[in-house]
């Protein structure tokens, strides 16, 4: 079976030649080890450099691109992965001003809306924020935003630019690979920003026209990736801790199922998959999120925290988990940890058609590269 074929298969819950395979992600540390050279692949690491490569010239960001791209294809293919992921993260703004290697400013429009950029080298993490410090945001707030948003989605058409590195992949490789596209985010705000945690109890309307334009988008998304030869859509939204989520099982129902069954309808209407991601534990609201919902996959399982693939195959047949091996244990564990978990892993895909094994949902800075081979090898061998 080609990669492609072993993918979709997983979906049909027919039998496969052998377990499929994707690695979710990868920081540029893993990946330059892997690869024998400095990799352009990862996280806030790589918005750092588009930012970096901007500043300093049109061929400088040309050169950025092309190594993104490469580096993408060719960790990927490392991995033995059957999704291809052909792009990581981006930041294509040109900034005005530049503080010192790792700080850049983006001075545009009035003040209050300029923004900066910071790296931090050691976490291959950016944390981007408000030049001067927000002031606390209101429900009228909210509402202006999300009128303005309602507005701008009515002229929203996505663009084959605005996809360039799937597209190219997929002109590429899709014949023999599945091309991972992201499309079909969908979650409310739950990071530094208690408004729209008070906006759930108190203006539950305002929150569900928020996703509402969510579904818009993803509608309009999966229409256009559909006709251009993509049938797995990957999106979600981290909604949770080991502890649970961050809102309760009634706000899940009332606010996020209603949209998220909306998206998984939009996917299967053109012959597609809805993958939704979150990482933490989801089991309080599992029944909402992966029966009720139709969700057709699940990335990002958390197994520390729970999330188990036998359990989910066992609860939910119909749905095609993806990953589970920790990114914890690939970080801290042992050598012997690691092939433990990665057997465990392949022993339950084997057990069940329609489970893809991986890691979840990435290689972490300082995870040591002994620990990536001896997973990479115990799955080339056992799957």
């Amino acid at each position: 079976m080609s990669p492609r074929e072993r993918v979709l298969a997983a979906f049909t819950r027919q039998d496969t030649d052998r377990v499929p395979v994707h690695h979710i992600g990868t920081c540029a540390e893993v990946a330059s080890a892997l690869l024998g050279r400095e990799a352009y692949v990862g996280g806030g690491i790589q918005q750092w450099r588009e930012v970096t490569a901007l500043w300093e010239s049109a061929d400088a960001h040309a050169e950025f691109v092309e190594r993104s791209f490469r580096d993408a294809i060719d960790i990927a293919l490392r991995f033995e992965n059957d999704v291809i992921r052909p792009s990581y993260w981006r930041y294509n703004r040109r900034p005005t001003k530049k503080l010192d290697d790792n700080t850049f400013v983006f001075a545009e429009g009035p003040e209050e809306n300029w923004t900066v950029l910071r790296f931090d080298p050691p976490s291959e993490q950016c944390h981007i924020f408000k030049y001067h410090p927000e002031a606390r945001q209101t429900f009228e707030d909210l509402e202006a935003q999300i009128s303005a948003a309602e507005t701008a989605i009515e002229d929203y058409r996505p663009t084959e630019r605005g996809y360039d590195f799937e597209l190219r992949a997929m002109a590429l490789m899709g014949d023999e690979y599945v091309i991972r596209v992201g499309a079909g985010g969908c979650g409310i705000p739950t990071r530094n920003t208690d408004i729209w945690f008070e906006a759930m109890l108190l203006r539950p309307d305002l929150v569900g026209r928020y996703l509402d334009l969510q579904v818009e988008r993803a509608r309009r998304d999966i229409e256009f990736l559909k006709g251009r030869g993509f049938s797995l859509f990957w999106g979600g939204s981290d909604f949770a801790s080991y502890e649970g989520p961050m809102y309760s099982p009634r706000v899940f129902d009332e606010l996020m199922l209603p949209r998220v069954r909306q998206i998984a309808e939009a996917a299967a209407a053109h012959d597609g998959y809805y993958l939704f991601a979150s990482d933490g534990n989801l089991w309080p609201v599992a029944d909402s999120l992966f029966g009720t919902s139709g969700v057709h996959g699940y990335y990002e399982i958390d197994r520390r925290a729970g999330m188990d693939l036998a359990r989910l195959r066992r609860e939910f047949p119909e749905l095609t988990p993806v990953g589970n091996i920790s990114s914890h244990t690939m970080h801290l564990g042992t050598r012997e940890e690691v092939v433990e978990e990665a057997l465990s892993c392949l022993a339950a895909a084997k057990r069940s058609r329609g489970i893809i094994v991986g890691v979840s949902n990435y290689f972490v800075p300082s995870t040591p590269i002994e620990n990536v081979e001896a997973l990479l090898e115990t799955i080339s061998q056992h799957r």
